[in-house]
């Protein structure tokens, strides 16, 4: 009898063995498939937000319309190269867990609740015929109401009109607070203005937007039942826009073109 328990238990463990192998396996032989759909995933959002997606065409060559650049939050500067960054594989986010590549955010300034941001960031342009800058391309980050929203935001030429915005990750409740993917709510922000007199001025409001309003360039329509969500992508839009974000970045392009 002990020896039928024996037994049954070594066939047991090299059944275990054995899948376990087949799943580390297929894990490790899967990890460069999962990583290049993660990528292409976040490629489609800015292609989206670019307002250049075609679902039939290529994503890697679609993305060779954009210019990918480095820009240094402390200056504004836009750089095609950054010392020994390579811009295809640099993530901002990994980034901001190392004390030499970023900077920890004082509380009472961290209104998106990011904790610390990138000294440099990696932006995208959309150039027209004549190589003038047709829309730019901003990655955006803040908390919601369970964890962080990540996503992108595109400004037309005048770097003030909102092009479009899109969120490619976020722990969002659902048909609350993720209606920040809903296509609907996304459209409403095309045309929007983001800066009032030099001051970031655009906010989600609780509510809708009246026609009326003379400040509804201003006010893009809360999410129904998700007023932490709503006021989150309004303190997201307030700090990457402001001095710690891309104030700088927007005025050397205006400066320049």
């Amino acid at each position: 009898m002990n020896d039928s328990i024996l037994k049954t238990l070594g066939v047991a463990f090299a059944i275990c063995l054995v899948c376990s192998l087949i799943v580390s396996s297929a894990a490790v032989s899967l990890r460069d498939l999962q990583k290049e759909n993660k990528l292409n995933d976040r490629r489609i959002k800015v292609l989206k937000v670019a307002d250049i997606y075609k679902p039939d065409r290529s994503i890697s060559e679609q993305f060779k319309q954009l210019e990918s650049k480095f820009v240094d939050f402390n200056t504004g500067k836009v750089f095609d190269e950054y010392q020994n960054l390579n811009i295809d594989e640099y993530d901002q986010i990994a980034v901001t867990k190392d004390p030499n590549l970023s900077i920890k955010i004082d509380a009472s300034n961290d209104i998106a609740i990011i904790k610390n941001r990138e000294n440099i960031g990696k932006i995208y342009l959309l150039r027209d015929d004549k190589k003038n800058i047709d829309k730019i391309i901003l990655p955006i980050r803040g908390y919601g109401l369970w964890g962080t929203l990540y996503g992108f935001i595109s400004l037309e030429e005048d770097f003030n009109t909102v092009s479009g915005i899109e969120f490619y990750e976020h722990k969002e409740t659902p048909g609350l607070g993720a209606e920040v993917d809903n296509p609907k709510w996304k459209s409403s922000w095309k045309g929007k203005k983001i800066y009032q007199n030099n001051q970031v001025a655009l906010k989600v409001i609780k509510g809708k937007v009246e026609i009326d309003d003379n400040q509804a360039s201003y006010k893009v329509d809360g999410l129904s039942g998700a007023t932490i969500t709503s006021r989150g992508v309004s303190n997201m839009v307030e700090y990457w826009f402001g001095e710690s974000g891309y104030s700088m970045l927007l005025k050397e392009l205006d400066y320049e073109s």
